[in-house]
């Protein structure tokens, strides 16, 4: 990657250090005052600036994403982009939701002609939320909330194909964008409970004397624990005797206990002992090591390298642990790392298909249609709100293959010619999105 690496950024000053007539002029003069005014000597480097923005974002623009950061030391700079970070959406949801599913009596009741019209609005109302959370990455003032949700969307995995319902899987993508800098804890209690997972793991079936394991093993293999490290398959079964009683109340969409349903006999889970319920379940969990080193390694893999370096992995993940699982001190400790700043991790990682979309729609400025990125994203892998299975993307070089390499392709040509939507972007912007380069981060 070293080699593309240089390129890349000869790329970089190509566009924005010499751009042709046609290029923004303002662009210009701000990036020439930028490198020839005299700047604190703990000021970021237009390089570092870039590095940072496009880690924590989608893409970077150099007049407004990469700017703000130049003037401040690396670590103002972090800070900077955690202040902005937000709990909430920006992007109004769509019209429907906040809506409870029809009962399953009224559907016994419907004829042919309304079951395929009530699944003709559910594929709609499928690609509305899709083109709701594309519009939200692409116009947020905080690409560093999304990225985090994103990453959370991929760790806690829920899809349209198993849950149906839209409306819940908005719902819970509202919710890790609450607690996506906040505290795990408190997240994976949340998750435990949450609809669109008690649907998609098999939640709302599990009462006492029939229990289902689908998510106490799921929270042990890939929520928290990792696969095979440290629990049992007898674990896994107490576990979701614990779990037992949770249903969905359809009048208002919302996670229920019902006792009955729940096994309230004593339970031994890694060695604890008692009438343990979910909450008292996770808490045994979290006071193992192995969860806050699984954490640290994942978010490591999305913000710094492909290959984690354990040392430095294990004091995060100590910080993490003992903070009370809080995310944010870990992403920041992430990010003030040596390793981050290390040349040699710079455009080493693929671009995944949300990096290539929304980076590129933000970095040139063209408006584009929401609905359309979401077919692509589709067809470059990485359909939202629809992981392939449990363990979500897989990331990295499975984001290149035979199948998503012309998608990337046919998407950059297009969004090259504007989108139909007025004047082609600047040559020298269109020389960037032609370059291999632009393919990793």
């Amino acid at each position: 990657m070293n080699g593309v690496h240089k390129n890349m950024f000869h790329a970089d000053v190509t566009v924005f250090r010499f751009p042709p007539r046609r290029a923004c002029a303002a662009a210009f003069l701000m990036l020439a005052g930028l490198l020839f005014s005299p700047q604190p000597t703990s000021a970021l480097s237009f390089a570092d600036a870039r590095h940072l923005a496009v880690r924590t974002g989608f893409g970077a623009a150099p007049d407004h994403e990469v700017r703000v950061l130049m003037p401040l030391s690396f670590e103002a700079a972090v800070d900077h982009l955690l202040k902005l970070t937000r709990t909430t959406a920006t992007t109004p949801p769509p019209t429907w939701t906040g809506t409870a599913p029809p009962s399953p009596k009224l559907r016994k009741s419907w004829d042919r002609q309304t079951r395929k019209s009530f699944r003709k609005q559910q594929n709609r109302r499928g690609r509305d939320l899709k083109a709701w959370w594309l519009q939200e990455m692409i116009s947020t003032p905080s690409a560093f909330t999304e990225r985090m949700v994103v990453f959370w969307h991929n760790h806690f995995t829920s899809s349209l194909r198993k849950v149906k319902w839209p409306d819940y899987l908005y719902s819970q993508n509202t919710v890790l964008r609450r607690h996506a800098f906040g505290n795990f804890r408190t997240m994976l209690k949340a998750m435990a409970t949450d609809p669109a997972m008690l649907i998609y793991l098999d939640g709302r079936k599990n009462k006492a004397g029939r229990p289902n394991e689908n998510f106490a093993r799921e929270l042990l293999e890939l929520f928290t624990m990792g696969e095979g490290q440290g629990y049992t398959e007898h674990d896994i079964r107490e576990a979701a005797r614990a779990f037992t009683g949770w249903r969905i109340d359809r009048k208002n969409s919302r996670a229920v206990f019902r006792p009955k349903h729940h096994d309230g006999g004593a339970k031994t889970v890694l060695g604890q002992h008692g009438h343990l319920n979910g909450d008292a379940v996770i808490d045994i969990i979290l006071a193992r090591p192995e969860v806050a080193e699984r954490i640290t390694r994942k978010l490591w893999r999305v913000f710094v390298s492909e290959q984690p370096h354990p040392p430095t992995v294990q004091r995060l993940a100590k910080i993490f642990r003992n903070s009370g699982y809080e995310v944010r001190p870990l992403v920041k400790g992430l990010l003030m790392s040596a390793a981050f700043r290390d040349s040699g991790n710079r455009a080493a990682l693929i671009k995944s298909p949300l990096d290539l979309i929304v980076g590129t729609v933000r970095l040139t400025g063209v408006p584009a249609p929401a609905e359309r990125m979401t077919k692509f994203t589709k067809a470059m892998g990485q359909d939202v709100f629809n992981p392939p299975n449990v363990k979500g993307w897989p990331g990295g070089r499975a984001w290149v293959t035979t199948a998503s390499l012309p998608a990337r392709q046919r998407f950059l040509k297009r969004a090259e010619r504007g989108w139909g939507q007025g004047p082609a972007i600047p040559n020298a912007t269109a020389r960037l999105l032609r370059s291999p380069a632009y393919h990793v981060k």
